[in-house]
């Protein structure tokens, strides 16, 4: 575990060196080039063959989280037939009960609007996904909450202070404080009383700090891992007189450390050094049409309000109809609209392929829109045709609005995607329309009603 963090300092080490280094050229070339960027003239694709490992993991992870059951159970799907006749049959079903299902839609969205300002919405059957989910590849491969990741990076950094004290604090200092601000405060601090040292190795002044101290107990002491880090540094605890009383001193010692260079290579990887950081896990789930009716509701942890919150806001609605009865400009319109959008941490995207099924991810609110392509194309089984999204109000997206962020594309909170095969770019292409759309592992993990 150790070999990993110290890999993790020399892959940033290399990064910042070869970012100094300058623009690149070819050597047969006769003056440097600048660098331009190549658009992207197609969506990027995946081996059809196989789903890749991470996909894998992905749909075991979902597998998991869909209530736990087998795929050998009386309940489930084992036959892709199956699932292609009970899609059919739903679909029959929708389009005769369609001014029906329309009352009732909006009847469902008044109900789940009280219900995202209850304390009470988490356990509400009518969750769309039961939370938010991430990875971290440095600590293990194991798909948690962030909450569950909190606690188990907290014991990954401790339980490597024995082999690697100095470069593992300096992740538990990033890592396990959350104000950044004060984070930054301490992290200057630290490295100044390490660079006085170094620039004044005469001078004993600097090789003791009083911990009552009011710069080092306001900027410093508050903040995990400091400790570790001093003692990395060659400090000590002892008791030293002062104004006739004794108190605690940080004394350093150069017998603790190997060289004065040391010091200067422990602020180095202080300032260079992140918190480990998490990916967030798609969720990969795939829906029938009537799990997709019902399944609307999102959990608190979409919300960068907490339940309490979303109550006052609510009780501000007088004003918000007010407002709407105004003549107002389409700049004051939109203002409002990305301040309404303030309110999420993640969108939950379907994209729903004409034979009634639906794929469902889970994304960051200003990840690109090319985020949501990969995630589409490397699960179809055409992986390799051009294809667009269309959103409710017919605008259609495709790559030329990869670089745009959801909150742009006004997706966040939820979505629905209409998929679509891109008619101009595949006329030369054949499309097999009577093969699925998604690939055959993708699809077991539809799930019983």
């Amino acid at each position: 575990m150790a070999d990993k963090i110290k890999q993790f300092f020399q892959k940033k080490k290399v990064d910042a060196k070869f970012k100094r280094a300058g623009k690149g050229y070819k050597l047969t070339d006769e003056q440097p080039r600048s660098n331009t960027v190549t658009p992207k003239s197609s969506v990027p694709t995946t081996s059809r063959s196989a789903l890749s490992a991470e996909a894998s993991q992905a749909a075991a992870a979902a597998m998991a989280r869909l209530g736990g059951q087998k795929q050998d159970s009386a309940t489930a799907f084992t036959s892709l037939a199956a699932i292609q006749a009970q899609v059919r049959k739903e679909l029959e079903a929708e389009k005769k009960a369609a001014s029906a299902a329309a009352k009732e839609e909006e009847e469902e969205e008044v109900v789940i609007a009280q219900q995202k300002l209850s304390s009470e919405v988490e356990a509400s059957p009518h969750l769309a996904v039961n939370g938010v989910y991430f990875k971290c590849p440095l600590i293990s491969d194991e798909i948690l909450s962030k909450e569950e990741w909190t606690v188990k990076i907290k014991e990954f950094l401790y339980s490597q202070l024995e082999e690697e004290r100095g470069l593992t604090s300096c992740l538990i200092i990033h890592s396990c404080n959350k104000n950044r601000e004060k984070i930054a405060q301490c992290v200057e601090t630290l490295c100044k009383y390490l660079e006085n040292i170094v620039q004044n190795p005469t001078e004993d002044k600097y090789k003791k700090i009083r911990m009552s101290n009011r710069i080092f107990q306001e900027r410093v002491a508050p903040n995990e891992g400091i400790q570790d880090f001093l003692m990395a540094a060659g400090f000590e605890i002892k008791k030293e007189e002062f104004q006739g009383s004794e108190e605690d001193y940080l004394v350093f010692s150069e017998q603790n450390v190997e060289s004065l260079e040391y010091l200067s290579t422990l602020c180095d990887a202080l300032r260079s050094a992140e918190p480990i950081s998490l990916e967030l896990d798609r969720n990969l789930q795939v829906l029938l049409p009537s799990q997709a009716t019902h399944r609307t509701d999102l959990p608190p942890v979409f919300y960068t309000m907490t339940p309490e919150e979303l109550k006052k806001e609510q009780q501000l609605r007088a004003e918000t109809i007010e407002k709407s009865m105004m003549l107002r400009t389409k700049a004051m319109r939109e203002k409002d609209e990305l301040r309404e959008m303030k309110k999420y941490r993640y969108a939950l995207i379907r994209v729903r392929f004409p034979d009634g099924i639906l794929l469902q991810g889970t994304f960051h609110v200003y990840e690109k829109f090319d985020a949501v392509l990969n995630f589409v194309t490397e699960n179809l089984v055409q992986d390799d045709l051009p294809f667009i999204l269309i959103m409710a109000n017919g605008c259609r997206l495709s790559h030329e609005e990869a670089n745009q962020t959801l909150v742009d594309l006004r997706l966040v909170p939820a979505s629905v995607l209409i998929f679509s095969w891109d008619t101009q770019e595949t006329e030369e292409k054949s499309v097999d329309q009577q093969a699925m759309y998604l690939k055959p592992e993708v699809m077991l993990l539809v799930q019983a009603v």
